[in-house]
Parts: C-alpha cells; structure tokens; sequence
C-alpha cells in the first residue's frame, strides 16, 4: 500500500458522470467513517456538496460543482444495499499484499462504488466505468492504487459482464 491519499481533484467542467463517480466515492467514504445510512449521506450531498454554489463557480470544500445526480444516487444506494457482497467480490480477488480490512479507507470506498457501477446493468460499457475509476483513483492516489484499482476493476467487469469481452476479442482470431 504505497501511496497516500492527495484528495480529490475537480471533476472537469461538462463531465456531470465523472463528477457523480467522485462524488459517491466521497460519500461511500462519509458513510463508512461516520456510519451513516445511503439516504443520509445521499441528502447531506444533494443539499450540500453538488452544485454550485451563488459564491463561486469552482470545485471548493469538497464541494462537486457538475454532478449527475441521479447516478450519484444510484451508486450509492447500490453500493451500501449490496455492500456485504461487493467486499466479499473485492476481497476475494485482492493480491495477498492488500488485504481487504487494511485497505485505505479511500481506495475501499472507490472500489465498493466502480463494483456497484459495474453490476448496473442498465450502465455504460465495462470499459468505460473502468477508465472513469481509474481517472478518479488517480486523482486519490499517487502510488500503486490505481494500478490495483486497473487490475481488480477489470477482474470484476469480466465477472459481472462477460459477454461485452467476449463482443470485444478480436475479429482476426480463428474460429475452432
């Protein structure tokens, strides 16, 4: 577990889907730390930490200025309603050099929330959720993270949706 929390960085203006990512993972954090419900943490976000506000344009206190909030919901509500699966998943394909219970407490929110994007059915393809977690796990982290975070997202996107890589598999390939 080599790098150290930087604290996130702004979602970038017109990404309202990355902003909600970064915003869940924060409030996944907030809940585990002050063991609070999905609801309560999903309205102390909605009234308090996404949006604008009348005294600035820009990403301040934690604050997510370009969030969608319906998929900020959806993550979260996932994440904690399935929350003793989502571990079991995480925790059972962890290198035996990042054991589950050790996880920075960041990297353990960042990776319940991509798991429960990836179960979502109705989401956006594997590949995409993968690279928008990655981009936020490298706004976290500067060490070795975001590699596990690659590694561990790509395991579980094949598990949850197989058939999008095996859509995927080169057309060159010979068929047996």
């Amino acid at each position: 577990m080599a790098g150290k929390p930087q604290g996130p960085r702004p979602a970038q203006q017109g990404r309202p889907r990355t902003g909600a990512r970064v915003a869940a993972v924060q409030a996944l954090f907030q809940s585990e730390q002050a063991e609070e419900t999905a609801e309560t943490v999903i309205d102390q976000f909605t009234r308090h930490r996404l949006g604008k506000t009348e005294s600035s344009d820009g990403f301040e206190e934690g604050r997510v200025t370009d969030a969608h909030v319906p998929l900020f919901n959806a993550i979260v509500r996932a994440a904690v309603q399935g929350q003793d699966q989502i571990d079991k998943r995480i925790a059972d394909h962890l290198p035996a050099e990042w054991p589950f219970e050790r996880l920075d407490p960041v990297l353990r929110a960042l990776l319940r929330a991509a798991a429960a994007e990836l179960s979502m059915t109705d989401g956006p393809p594997v590949r995409v959720v993968i690279n928008e977690y990655l981009d936020v796990a490298h706004g976290f982290f500067h060490g070795d993270e975001p590699k596990l975070v690659n590694g561990l997202l790509d395991t579980l996107g094949r598990e949850a949706r197989p058939g999008e890589f095996a859509a995927a598999a080169p057309a060159d390939q010979p068929t047996p």
